[in-house]
C-alpha cells in the first residue's frame, strides 16, 4: 500500500465511490465539487501524499482563502470519507487515514448572516403580487407557502396539490421530503391553504408552481429551485429590501412563530432540521398539529 493515489483513473473511482454512499442530491454536488478541488490541488502539489500532514496543510490554504468554517468543514468531511474509501480499497495505509480521519474541523465564530423580516415587512411581502393575474396569484402562493410553512424553496418547487391534505383537523403539508432526503410533515395556516385555493381556483391543479409566460400562458413546466430563489429577491426590492433571499423567509418563519409564542421544538418540527430526531428522544417530543408554529405568525391576506 502507498500514501499516494496512484493514478487519476484511481482517484476518480473513489471520488465516484464516496458519491455513490450519499443519498442527498445536494450533498453529492457539494461533495463532487470539494474532492474534485482537493484532487486538482493535491495534482498541482506534486502528490505529497495522502496524509494527516497534507490535509492539514490543505485546511490551512482554505482557511487562507477566507472561507466560512461551514464551507472549511464541508470539504474537510469529502476529505475523511475520501481516506476511507481509498483505504478501504488499499490504496493508502489504514493508518494514515484514520490520522486524517482526525484533522480536527474549523471553529465557527459569531453568528450566521442572514436576514429576519420584521413582521410588517412579511406582511407587506405576501401582498406584494399583483393578484389579479395568473402569475400573481402564483407568487403570493408560493410567498404564502414560504413564510407559512418555513419551506426551502427547492421544496417549494416540488410541491403538487397532493401535498396538502387535512391531519388533525388542520390543512398540513405531508410527506414533503426535504434536505438529506427527510419526510416531514408541515402544517400551514388557513391564509396559506387560501392563497393556494385562490391559485387551483384558476385551473392550476396538480404541480402546483409551474412557469407562467407573459399574458397568462402556462407552460406546463415546474418552477426551479432558481426561478423561486428569482421570484423571492424580485419581490424583496418591491418592497424596498435588496438581495431578499429565499432562505430568509425559512428565518423569518422561525422568528416570527418564535415572537408569537411557538415552542422551539415545535419549529424544529416545522423546518425539518438534523437534530429533530434527536430532540425527540431526548425529550419525548411529538409534533402538536393543534398548535402549530405556522398559528403563531400573526399574518394574514388582503382581500381581492
Amino acid at each position: 500500500m502507498t500514501n499516494e493515489l496512484m493514478t487519476i483513473d484511481q482517484s476518480k473511482a473513489i471520488i465516484n465511490l464516496v458519491l455513490d454512499s450519499l443519498t442527498s442530491e445536494h450533498s453529492k454536488r457539494a461533495y463532487s465539487k470539494a474532492l474534485n478541488d482537493f484532487m486538482a490541488w493535491y495534482e498541482q502539489s506534486g502528490k505529497p501524499g495522502l496524509s494527516k500532514a497534507t490535509v492539514q496543510r490543505y485546511k490551512a490554504i482554505l482557511q487562507g482563502q477566507g472561507l466560512a468554517a461551514s464551507t472549511v468543514n464541508l470539504r474537510l468531511s469529502a476529505i475523511r470519507k475520501l481516506a476511507n474509501e481509498a483505504a478501504d480499497n488499499n490504496l493508502i495505509d489504514p493508518v494514515l487515514a484514520g490520522g486524517i480521519t482526525r484533522v480536527r474541523g474549523v471553529t465557527s465564530h459569531g453568528v450566521r448572516s442572514g436576514l429576519w423580516l420584521t413582521k410588517e415587512q412579511a406582511q407587506a411581502l405576501i401582498n406584494a403580487p399583483d393578484t389579479r393575474t395568473l402569475k400573481g396569484l402564483r407568487d403570493r402562493a408560493i410567498l404564502a407557502v414560504m413564510l407559512g410553512g418555513g419551506l426551502r424553496r427547492s421544496e417549494v418547487a416540488a410541491l403538487t396539490a397532493e401535498h396538502v391534505q387535512q391531519r388533525d383537523g388542520r390543512w398540513v403539508i405531508v410527506d414533503l421530503i426535504g434536505k438529506g432526503n427527510r419526510i416531514r410533515s408541515v402544517p400551514i395556516p388557513s391564509w396559506t391553504k387560501k392563497a393556494i385555493d385562490d391559485l387551483a381556483a384558476m385551473g392550476i391543479k396538480k404541480r402546483l408552481f409551474i412557469s407562467i409566460k407573459k399574458g397568462g400562458h402556462i407552460t406546463g413546466q415546474s418552477l426551479t429551485p432558481q426561478a423561486v430563489r428569482d421570484l423571492v429577491n424580485h419581490y424583496g426590492r418591491m418592497i424596498g429590501i435588496n438581495n431578499l433571499a429565499a432562505h430568509d423567509l425559512r428565518r423569518t418563519y422561525a422568528k416570527l412563530a418564535k415572537n408569537g409564542g411557538a415552542g422551539l421544538d415545535q419549529i424544529q418540527l416545522s423546518l425539518g432540521h438534523a437534530s429533530i430526531q434527536t430532540t425527540e428522544r431526548y425529550l419525548g417530543i411529538a409534533q402538536d398539529l393543534t398548535d402549530a408554529p405556522c398559528d403563531r405568525l400573526g399574518l394574514n391576506l388582503f382581500a381581492i
